[in-house]
Parts: C-alpha cells; sequence; structure tokens
C-alpha cells in the first residue's frame, strides 16, 4: 500500500506530505511522537459522495480515519430497505470491528459529504495498536461514543416524528462538516431517515417556514442555529451532553 509522506509542523497540529493540516481528531489526540508514527503507515484517500466503504456482511479491508467529510452508518433490511443508525465525521473512525479481530462489517457505511480519509489496511492497524497505546485508547473511545450515538438514533427513529428527527439529523451533520451549509437532496435525506419522500418534503417546509433552514434541490442551510436545537427532539441534546460528561471525566 501505498504510504503518505509525513512531516510534523513546528506548530502543534502536525500535516501531511503535502504540508496540509490534519484534521482527523483521533490522529490530533495523539503525542506528537505516536501521530507521527502511525502518520507514516496511512495513505491519503479521497471519499466520494455515496461512495460505499463497507458493505453489510462483507469483508473490512482496511479503516479510514475521518479526515474531512462524513459517513453515513445504515442498518440495512433483508428487503433491502435501509436506515441510518450514526454519523462519521472527522471525530471518527470506520472499522472499529477490525479492532477485536472480526473481519466483516455489520452495517453498510456510505460517503455523504465529499472529504478524505486516511486508511489503513486491517493487518497494519493491527500492528498499530500493539505499538501505540494512545491510538488504542482513542479508538476504543471513540468506539463507544459510536455505539452510544447509535442506541439513541435508534430510539429517535422509533420514538420520535420527523419534524423532530430532521432537525436532530441537520444538527448532527452540521456538527461533523462544521458548516452551515450542506449538501443534501431530499432522496437521500428519506433514505438516511428511513421513511417517505413526501414526509421529508413536509418537514423541510415547515422547517423552512419558520425560518429555521433554507432549501433548494441539492443544498440546505442552516439559519437558525439556536432554534433549530429547540425544534430538534431531546436525542441531539442527549447525545452532546453525554459527549461533554465523559470529556470532563478524561480531563
Amino acid at each position: 500500500m501505498a504510504k503518505a509522506a509525513v512531516r510534523v509542523s513546528a506548530t502543534r497540529s502536525p500535516s501531511d506530505g503535502d504540508g496540509k493540516a490534519i484534521g482527523s481528531k483521533i490522529l490530533l489526540g495523539l503525542s506528537r511522537k505516536e501521530c507521527k508514527h502511525v502518520l507514516a503507515e496511512l495513505e491519503l484517500v479521497r471519499l466520494k459522495l455515496h461512495q460505499v466503504i463497507y458493505e453489510a456482511g462483507e469483508t473490512i479491508k482496511s479503516g479510514y480515519f475521518v479526515n474531512e467529510g462524513m459517513m453515513s452508518v445504515l442498518a440495512v433490511q433483508p428487503d433491502g430497505k435501509s436506515v441510518e443508525v450514526g454519523l462519521i465525521g472527522k471525530e471518527g473512525f470506520a472499522g472499529l470491528p477490525l479492532l477485536v479481530g472480526y473481519r466483516t462489517s455489520a452495517t453498510r457505511v456510505v460517503i455523504q459529504a465529499d472529504g478524505s480519509g486516511y486508511r489503513c489496511d486491517g493487518q497494519t492497524l493491527k500492528r498499530l495498536l500493539r505499538e501505540c497505546p494512545e491510538l488504542e485508547r482513542q479508538l476504543h473511545r471513540f468506539g463507544h461514543q459510536l455505539a452510544m450515538q447509535t442506541t439513541q438514533v435508534a430510539a429517535c427513529n422509533r420514538l420520535h416524528d420527523v419534524n423532530e428527527r430532521l432537525a436532530r439529523w441537520i444538527l448532527m451533520t452540521a456538527d461533523r462538516l462544521s458548516s452551515k451549509q450542506l449538501p443534501l437532496t431530499q432522496e437521500f435525506l428519506s433514505q438516511m431517515l428511513g421513511t417517505r419522500r413526501a414526509s421529508v418534503t413536509v418537514a423541510a417546509g415547515i422547517l423552512q417556514k419558520v425560518g429555521l433552514i433554507s432549501y433548494t434541490r441539492g443544498s440546505l442551510t442552516v439559519l437558525n442555529r439556536e432554534q433549530l436545537e429547540e425544534a430538534a427532539c431531546d436525542c441531539y441534546g442527549i447525545v452532546q451532553q453525554q459527549l461533554r460528561n465523559w470529556e470532563s471525566e478524561i480531563k
């Protein structure tokens, strides 16, 4: 596998071989020495919209540290229907089963917003986990964060109406892209929320009518973040509060 050339900048944040700042929070959370060691084994790759990283039931060959962009984690049913149960942005990593020796994916993971990631093949990751205790700890922590998020989103999909779920989803997406402008279509939103496109159209129309978002074909802009949080169900706040609690516990 081609390796990314690495240098560590004189500033606090490391950079890749092209001098670009690293976006992955997991890699940035490592010591300078361990980050440099890990980066030397990674390959920077482009993550393209709608690209399927893993298919449910198929072999996981590599893990990905998200550098920019976003991935959706989808639970897939035997009839082919799917619903989103998790989101992974620059805070995370795709390929968590590799950490404990599993080789197949239980979910479909698809790129939802163009970006980039640092790819690591399974055998290399296994070796790095032995050599880099900080990396292992960071990945296990993210595993718990994603599991918590997935549990809450699953409850949300069952208990809350589409208006609240859409608001929650927009907030989670905006957080991971660090942007108020989101590249979204109603068809894709309906797949993510596991509901009819017509229902998403109505829900988006309601949020737009009260001035919380602006929506045009293929693009959504958050206009009033504070009121959008009020319009969302409690699930968004629950996830954010638990993340803050865990963060305070390790300081």
